[in-house]
This record gives C-alpha cells, structure tokens and sequence, in this order.
C-alpha cells in the first residue's frame, strides 16, 4: 500500500517540497489530499535523498499545507487504451471529453520505450495528403518526420485540418488512422477543429486530443505523449498506418521553458533548457517504422516560428533531428494563395524513396526537380525585373516569370476543400511545364516527354 506523507514543507507557486519521502521515482504521479477531501495532482520533477519536488496540474491557491497528506502513487502517467478510442476526443491527460466510457485493453505509461535502431524499417512508401505542393515537391512517406514551419498569423490550422481530412496511404486497403493533438490552443480553435473533423466524417478515423491554453503547462508536456502513446498502440497493436499532427510545438516548448524555470535551472539558448534537444528527440524519434510490424507512425509536427526566424532555437533543434520541413510564406499569404508554402526553401529528404514507378508513376522525379528548377528561375527573373525593370529581361527570363506566377497560382494554390490525388498533381505539373519551350526541360527524360507532354490542340 503506497504511504502518505504529512512532510510537505513548501509551496512555491506550482511547486510543493515533500521531505522525508523514500523509494520515489522521478515523473511519478502524486495526490494530494486536504481535510476537506479535496483531491489535487502532480507529478516529481527532482528527487534529492529523501526530498521530492512535485509540481501539481492544477494551482495551489488554497492549498492548506498543514492538514495535507502527499501520496506516491508508484508509476508515472499513463493512458488507457483500446479500439474504441478511434472517434474519440479526449483533453490532454487522456480524459475523455466526448463522454465515451474506455474500457482498457491496455494502460500504457505515456513515456513510451526507446526504439532500438536496428528494429526500424526503411521508410518507403507514399503517404497521399491531397495537396500538390507537398504531394508533388516534398513528398510524405510512410514513417518519416517532416515538421511544418509556420509563423504567426498563417493558416497552419487550416493546413493542419485538411490533412487530416485528406490524408491516406495510396493503392493499398490497410487501415489507415490520424491521431491530432493540439497544444496550447485557444477554445475556438478546439471548437475549429473538432466541428471541422465531425463535418467531413474524419473523426471516425482519428483520435483528438486538446490541450487549451489555459490548462497548466505541465499537462501541456503530457499532451503529445499522450498522443504519440496512442499512436503506438494502433500501429504496433492493431497494425494500423497511422500520422500524427501535433500543432503547436512551440506552445510545448514554452510549457518546457516556464517549468525548467520554476526549477530554477541554468538556461540555455534564449532561456529554453539546455536539455531541449533531447527532450523533442524524445517526442520525434517515436515516429517509425518496426521491422515485422505492419504498422507505422508518421508524424507532422507543426510548430510557429518567433519573428518569422528560422534559427529560433525550436525550428533550429527540430530541423536537425526529422527528416525535412514544410515552410509557410508570409509573402504568398499576402498574395492570397492557400496554403502558402514556400516550396524552394520546404524539403522532404526521403522524397526519393516515396515517389516513381509502382507508387506514383514513373515520371514524378523528373517533372519535380524540372519545376523546382524552372521556379527558381523564375523568382530570380522576377527579382531581376524588380530592380532593372522589365526591359532588362530576356524573352526567355519572360517566359520563367511567366511560369512563377502561374505556378503559384495554379500548383501551390487550391482550395481548402480540394483534394487533389497524385496523378492530377502530375499532370497539372505537365500542363504548367507547356509554358517553356520544350528545349527548356532538360532534366526530364526525352521518352517521358513524348509520353506526357500532351500540346495543346
């Protein structure tokens, strides 16, 4: 039976001091107990001899430490699950909020296990999320991490929602499952969401966790553990393919910041804590593919960029540890096109693996390094217009300029409710690539060419 400490000696905003304490564990839950009866819970953040530091969910205004009781509860947070957690929505300590009752088939510690490198599986297969710009030129594969960089003010809500929506593993009947978790979100953002996801029918297939901006930053570090957990469980255990969004990560990592604070650790870059790195590996490095498993997790972290400034210190660390990034511009924002990703700077390392014959088709590579070049080429004639003026142009730089405006308002832009599958993707790249002369398109096979370049009659 676990005891009950009367020692608790300090409370410091979140914090209680409870000395006297033996065999506890660090990220062990605590409940606190007053005379009224009244229930509060927290969890060790330091251990030291027999001093613990906990640190409650909820605010210890009126907390009485004279006739409170501290008790150990032996493990640290947990989730239960089952298949009946699909279509559910639950806050961000796995509480449910639609009313469903879950009887367990499992309860799982939220901290997960460490994946054994030599377990995982090469990610390989083509993840369809509707959208050209990433279906085409940054490609989704099946196990990959590939975070989206926003900034204030940018509809990476809206993006968030309609991959949700759209999102499917392509040519196969497998079971197919999303699991959202929004962080440090406001209510009508939670209400945006959930409304959007019953509207479409896409909240049989997911599971939604919300964490609002007023609930405390330490459930706002469980939040996407929780999440993660639950994907584990549909693709380990019931062999699901399963992506994982979790917006915003920025909200986490000042939740981390605010509690190595109160700790009063020693800072790092920008006062995040030195061990921040480490920390959002631990949360990245759980998306995967196990070699004999039919499962898999991908994961689309999506995180706003302070000032715009992709050397902040969690943009910085987040691209070091996945596998690209997805970048929202401000200045296509500006000009009205949705969603307004910047497809020069965006990149999908494992793009390559993901796209050609068998899983797209055979002429995906060509057509996307072709329109990376030509668009590049045209930004800079329009940047050369900018300064000399159009006459400094070439009929040909024209021509590049020409293809950058359409290819921004034909191929990145299109609705919020358009889901464009792979194969329309292609051929509206074909169709854009009939605005350079066919002398132009050097990086594409001359065989492919004869096949896909239809003229126009």
């Amino acid at each position: 039976m676990a005891k009950e400490y009367k020692t608790i000696t300090e409370v410091v905003g979140p914090l209680m001091l409870v000395e006297g304490v033996s065999g506890v564990k660090y990220d062990e839950l605590v409940q606190v107990k007053q005379a009224s009866g009244e229930l509060r819970t927290g969890k060790v953040l330091e251990v030291d001899e027999d001093k613990a530091l906990v640190q409650l969910f909820d605010s210890s205004q009126g907390l009485k430490i004279a006739d409170a009781k501290a008790k150990f509860l032996g493990h640290g947070m947990t989730l239960k699950v089952s298949p009946d957690v699909l279509g559910g929505v639950f806050d961000g300590m796995g509480n449910s909020l639609d009313g469903r009752e879950i009887i367990p088939d499992k309860v799982l510690d939220i901290n997960g296990t460490p994946l054994n490198p030599v377990a995982r599986d090469y990610p390989e297969e083509f993840i369809e999320t509707g959208i050209s710009a990433i279906d085409g030129l940054n490609t989704l594969v099946r196990g990959q991490k590939l975070p989206i960089f926003s900034g204030a003010g940018l509809p990476h809500a809206r993006l968030a929602a309609q991959i949700t929506r759209q999102a499917t593993v392509r040519g196969t009947e497998e079971k197919f499952a999303v699991v959202f978790a929004a962080v440090g979100i406001t209510f009508e953002e939670a209400n945006f969401f959930i409304s959007d996801f019953q509207k479409s029918g896409a909240i049989e297939r997911s599971v939604v966790f919300i964490n609002l901006a007023n609930d405390p930053a330490i459930e706002r570090i469980a939040t996407p553990r929780m999440a993660i957990t639950c994907a584990e469980y549909l693709a380990y255990e019931l062999n699901m393919h399963v992506l994982v969004i979790i917006t915003d990560l920025t909200n986490y990592a000042e939740a981390l910041r605010e509690v190595s604070a109160a700790r009063k650790e020693v800072p790092g870059r920008r006062g995040y804590p030195g061990y921040m790195y480490t920390d959002l590996a631990s949360l990245y490095e759980r998306a995967g593919r196990i070699k004999g498993k039919k499962g898999s997790i991908t994961q689309i972290p999506i995180l706003t960029m302070p000032e715009d400034d992709k050397t902040h210190p969690i943009p910085d660390l987040t691209g070091y540890i996945t596998e690209g990034q997805i970048i929202l511009s401000r200045d296509l924002h500006l000009k009205n096109i949705y969603p307004p990703i910047d497809v020069l700077p965006s990149l999908s390392r494992l793009k390559d693996k993901g796209i050609g014959k068998g899983k797209t088709r055979e002429d995906h590579a060509d057509t996307m390094n072709q329109l990376f070049a030509a668009y590049a080429r045209g930004k800079e004639a329009k940047e050369l217009a900018t300064i000399l003026g159009d006459a400094a142009l070439s009929d040909l730089d024209k021509l590049y300029s020409d293809f950058s405006e359409e290819f921004e308002k034909r191929y990145v832009a299109q609705g919020y409710h358009q889901d464009r599958d792979i194969i329309e993707t292609l051929d509206l790249g074909w169709d854009l690539l009939k605005i350079l002369p066919k002398s132009e398109l050097r990086r594409i096979d001359l065989k492919l060419i004869d096949k896909y370049l239809k003229e126009d009659k």
